[in-house]
């Protein structure tokens, strides 16, 4: 296979899903998803494209990192066919009242939670993010940005590491081009990061330090609330000079959980293992005697905010849950959660 299409990620698992349209097609990699096309990436460099009629008429369209094969018409723009199976993604329940899934992001090695070091830093919005990035078969990295700005950058590191135990949590400043060097080890030829965060936490700029020059864009933050303009307008995969690829993505508003039962027993651990030690086994945390949640609260080993947050996401999860299939009873989800718990500790003991 061409060396331009290993760099892009093709490996052994896409190979084989194409085998049955080699002769036909070719192989090519989403770039960018516009309103009335696309681009991609083939081997012979990025070049636009449509999708195909029988396609257009399936329930999921492409997304930005997907691989899929393409024919190519005489003046140079191509057609895709077929969507091949992903490895891996990233997606949201699509907003507003709609119960459908929005793929932001497919066939992606590592998430880059992006969250500045200003009036931004939100551990709550942290805990969404990583709820549904750990389900998604990628491994998540939190970013903290414009370190420079922040005098308290370590206790911030702590904040986030305890409620997120296991995930590497890097400090930077992109304008500075401090401790960009611990994330070289993610960014690797063949190697997918996508770039996740509010508008304005430096998405754009971290990428312009990466590249070395303005690549992308950047917009000013407003004073009164730290917060950043839409710059970023279209999810993007990048090629980096120095290898890997990075997906910039536009600050998003809304993220609602889609499926993100696995991930909230990873993230919430702690929580899940106290509600085995209750009394009972549909304690609420209120009244009940014998609550080994409530219990932590009162010690100091949990905060009010982590249960609550914990609580909020879970509804949720059991709302999506409804909706997708109205019949299944809304404790099922989290009894099977609770039952996988219980394996995972046994396995851990042996």
């Amino acid at each position: 296979m061409d060396n331009l299409l290993k760099k892009l990620g093709w490996n052994a698992f896409f190979g084989k899903h194409f085998r049955d349209y080699v002769g036909l097609y070719e192989p090519a990699r989403v770039s960018t998803v516009y309103k009335n096309g696309y681009n991609v990436y083939t081997k012979d460099g990025e070049i636009r494209a449509r999708i195909s009629g029988n396609l257009r008429q399936k329930e999921h369209l492409p997304a930005v990192g997907d691989w899929v094969a393409i024919s190519k018409d005489e003046i140079g723009s191509a057609t895709i066919h077929v969507i091949l199976p992903r490895k891996s993604k990233f997606s949201r329940k699509e907003a507003g009242k709609v119960t459908e899934e929005q793929v932001i992001v497919a066939n992606i090695d590592t998430i880059f939670i992006v969250t500045s070091l200003n009036r931004d830093f939100n551990l709550r919005r942290i805990e969404r993010y990583l709820a549904i990035a750990n389900e998604k078969g990628a491994e998540p990295v939190v970013i903290l940005s414009k370190s420079d700005l922040c005098k308290d950058v370590n206790n911030k590191i702590n904040e986030v590491v305890e409620i997120a135990p296991g995930i590497n949590v890097v400090a930077i400043s992109a304008t500075e081009n401090d401790g960009i060097e611990q994330l070289s080890p993610y960014l690797k030829d063949g190697k997918t990061v996508a770039l996740l965060g509010s508008s304005g936490v430096g998405k754009s700029t971290l990428i312009n330090s990466l590249e070395g020059y303005k690549r992308q864009n950047i917009g000013k933050i407003r004073e009164k609330d730290s917060r950043g303009r839409h710059v970023t307008t279209e999810r993007e995969l990048i090629m980096l000079e120095n290898g890997g690829l990075i997906i910039d993505n536009p600050g998003m508003r809304e993220l609602q959980l889609w499926d993100a039962g696995e991930g909230m027993l990873d993230l919430f651990s702690d929580i899940i293992e106290l509600e085995m030690q209750c009394k009972f086994s549909d304690c609420s945390h209120e009244t009940e005697p014998g609550c080994a949640v409530k219990n932590a609260i009162s010690d100091g080993s949990l905060s009010e905010k982590r249960l609550e947050s914990y609580r909020k996401l879970q509804r949720e999860i059991q709302a999506v849950e409804r909706k997708k299939n109205p019949k299944l009873a809304e404790k099922k989800k989290w009894k099977d959660i609770k039952k996988m718990a219980k394996e995972i500790k046994k396995i851990k003991k042996r």
